[in-house]
């Protein structure tokens, strides 16, 4: 059966979710979940909803998909021991230190790959299948036909996002928000920076060709292709930050199409809670110029109308659909809103009125035209539906029941609930009945009072010979059966821990610091070989989300898991920052699938470094063998969609450059040969002057990417100097350069 998985921010989201037929719930705790600004849950609340969740066949699984810094690793170890505990069904993790934890210590709580790992492949689905995966969820941009494919041959149990918002950029290869807001997607504290209005320029003209919000995606919608998912393990909903009411609207029409009973009035009800319009994503073939909706970054609602114009002193719009009072609307004016809670709906006499199907009249004191089109973004009546069922029972499991009753003795009762047996019996003894024994009919409606309970009632088989059973003991009776029954069923999750496990250590000779370059053209490359740089990465660069995997000769650097599963056995290689890597115990996972070298993230400070080294070494024995990236601009976001398209300049890449534009600054366009893009940092990562003092990093990365040739030499002259600390000067140039998170903790 198909899994339908619910996003659940607090307790009431969960609740709501279960309520309209959901198969599991993830959610986060207040640490290492990739939601930080969701009220999420604590151990004390988390446990009451796993045993809410459990007694109704729902599975729990918990989001720790964070980047684990050094300081942190005990607390994450710690954290998952108190989940397991308390009986979670399984772990959404990103960093390999959080998967090798779960996968290495817990029998009976799963570890599921999370989408922010960037795993789009087959290669990548069955390497951590081979380390201990349950379950794989797909990067967004995996398109149907390929996810059936991996599934079929990985053979291991494939999750897809089906509904809610969608990053512009490949999950997990989002630097955006930190490097610019010092906010973390990485850490779960994304500020939404691809919500907000660009400028498209033209880098050498200054040409302007407008400016919206051109990084904003539509929301995914795939409820018209449930039939083709049905044969996908999971299907993910996103919206762990959203209200009650969402999680029910969007279940309930899921949990419709799944069981086959969903018409399209029942398809349309989604466009009633948020929505930025929707796509039906890369999954099901989405053209990358058309999943934006530049318009506008949140919620859209859906066209009800138009103003016609004014009457009376009020405003008269032709209706397409109903409109209720109370409803909240919002009215396009030369591409401003106007936003309105309708509190007062009037007819063309100007009495008030309730509700209108046709034509209506407003009284505002902003200004409108006729033509402005009118747009519903509440439903009132709607809403008050889906509030009127955020917690009701979905499903409700058979009690049967065998009673016995006789004078003399105990009342007996056999329960069988969940598949599971229950013997009752009293303390209290029966007495015969003076005038009126207690039948079938009269046991029967006390003990059919399971309305606050995840039963009803069955089969009622009744023994009794003439006695009287008071109504207090029969509903005793029933409440101790069903808290022993429920206490019979939590205690079957299973909760057991591996034994430990030896490990080999692994260790690097310590190397003098040497200098290393990426490149992005063969002018950048012939620079840094003149410079007589000997490890250049150009065409030996496998990015992560490149699934093309062609027999190559030498040295590789892998920026994606799948590269490491397919090159691990031919190809020396280096890992690249777009693996994350920001504790030691993922380094010590690279090292052990072959690394030669591991490339930190972009998002460790000074201090995070120096204690990765420490803790690294004291473990191992060693020291680990690690690369940094010194120089150059940070690649923001990695997206398959293209800006350019989208503003009908398809194909200009090969002649022209281009730039976003905001109120801080500008972020260079670099299109790739596939059509998938990399939007740059305006600034310029400069940590040449550090370099010196950085002590247990072999190599120091130089990362070109808009450079000349001129320029590239230029560059590397100035590193070469202050590696061997014959430039005293500081090369770090205020105006266009930053240090990044050297000296600042993200957060």
């Amino acid at each position: 059966m198909t899994e339908l998985l619910a996003p659940a921010g607090n307790m009431e989201a969960l609740r709501a979710a279960v309520s309209n037929g959901c198969d599991a719930v993830y959610l986060g705790l207040e640490k290492f979940g990739a939601r930080a600004y969701s009220d999420n849950f604590t151990i004390e609340s988390l446990a009451e909803a796993i045993d809410y969740a459990h007694l109704r066949d729902v599975k729990i699984y918990v989001t720790m998909n964070t980047i684990v810094f050094e300081d942190e690793i005990a607390d994450m170890q710690e954290q998952l021991e108190q989940l397991n505990a308390i009986g979670v069904d399984g772990i959404i993790v990103q960093d390999l230190a959080v998967f090798d934890y779960v996968a290495g210590n817990f029998v009976d709580m799963e570890v599921h790959c999370s989408t922010q790992m960037g795993i789009d492949d087959l290669e990548g689905t069955l390497l951590f299948k081979e380390m201990g995966a349950d379950r794989v969820v797909m990067a967004r941009e995996v398109d149907i036909a390929d996810v059936k494919q991996i599934r079929k041959a990985a053979k291991i149990p494939i999750e897809v996002f089906v509904h809610g918002a969608l990053c512009v950029s490949y999950s997990g290869n989002c630097l955006m928000s930190g490097l610019i807001g010092y906010r973390s997607g990485n850490r779960g504290r994304c500020v939404g920076s691809c919500r907000k209005p660009y400028e498209l320029l033209d880098r050498e003209t200054g040409l302007s060709f407008g400016t919206s919000y051109l990084l904003s995606m539509k929301d995914l919608n795939t409820i018209d292709h449930i039939e083709e998912l049905k044969s996908i393990d999971s299907l993910k909903i996103e919206g762990r930050m959203k209200e009650p009411a969402y999680v029910a609207n969007v279940v309930k029409r899921y949990r419709e199409a799944l069981d086959g009973d969903i018409r399209q009035t029942d398809k349309d009800a989604l466009q009633k809670t948020f929505n930025r319009t929707y796509t039906e994503g890369y999954m099901f073939g989405e053209e990358p110029g058309n999943i934006t909706n530049i318009q506008r970054p949140n919620n859209f609602g859906y066209e009800i109308g138009k103003v016609k114009g004014s009457y009376k002193g009020m405003y008269e719009i032709a209706l397409t659909k109903t409109l209720h009072q109370n409803d909240i609307i919002r009215i396009d004016h030369e591409n401003e809103d106007v936003n309105l809670s309708v509190a007062r709906l009037y007819d063309k006499d100007g009495m008030l009125i309730n509700q209108a199907d046709k034509t209506c009249y407003i009284k505002i004191k902003e200004k409108l035209s006729p033509g402005d089109v009118v747009y519903k973004t509440k439903d009132y009546l709607f809403y008050k539906e889906l509030e009127a069922n955020l917690d009701k029972e979905f499903r409700r499991f058979p009690l049967d029941l065998k009673v016995y009753a006789y004078p003399g003795a105990a009342l007996v009762i056999d329960a069988e609930g969940f598949g599971l047996q229950y013997l009752y019996e009293s303390e209290e003894i029966l007495e015969e009945a003076v005038n009126n024994p207690t039948d079938r009919e009269q046991a029967v409606k006390h003990l059919s009072r399971l309305g606050d309970t995840v039963f009803t009632l069955g089969d009622v088989e009744f023994e009794s010979y003439n006695a009287f059973v008071p109504a207090k003991l029969l509903n005793s009776a029933r409440r101790q059966i069903v808290q022993g029954l429920y206490d019979a069923k939590l205690a079957k999750w299973k909760k057991r821990m591996k034994e430990d496990v030896p490990r080999e250590s692994i260790a690097f000779p310590l190397q003098k610091p040497y200098l290393t370059a990426t490149v992005t053209t063969q002018e950048q490359y012939d620079a840094c070989k003149a410079c007589g740089i000997k490890d250049v990465y150009f065409d030996n660069i496998i990015r992560r989300n490149q699934n093309v995997y062609e027999d190559r000769e030498g040295e590789l650097l892998l920026g994606g898991y799948g590269g490491i599963y397919r090159y691990r056995d031919t190809n020396p290689f280096v890992t690249d920052y777009s693996l994350n890597v920001v504790n030691a115990a993922s380094c010590y996972d690279l090292y052990r699938l072959g690394a030669k070298r591991v490339t930190l993230s972009y998002e460790l400070n000074r201090r995070q470094i120096q204690e990765l080294i420490a803790s690294y070494e004291e473990v191992n024995g060693g020291n680990p063998a690690l690369e940094m990236i010194v120089y150059g601009r940070a690649p923001l976001l990695f997206t398959k969609y293209c800006p350019l398209k989208k503003m009908g300049q398809c194909g200009s890449c090969r002649k022209r450059s281009y730039e976003l534009k905001d109120e801080y600054g500008e972020f260079p366009v670099l299109n790739h040969e596939d059509c998938s893009t990399t939007i740059l940092n305006g600034k310029v990562l400069n940590l040449l002057d550090e370099m010196p003092q950085i002590d247990g990093v072999e190599a120091f990365r130089l990362n070109f990417t808009i450079e000349s040739g001129a320029e590239v030499k230029r560059v590397i002259g100035l590193a070469q100097q202050k590696l061997a600390g014959t430039l005293d000067k500081s090369v770090f140039n205020q105006k266009t350069d930053t240090r990044g998170h050297f000296n600042k903790e993200i957060l």
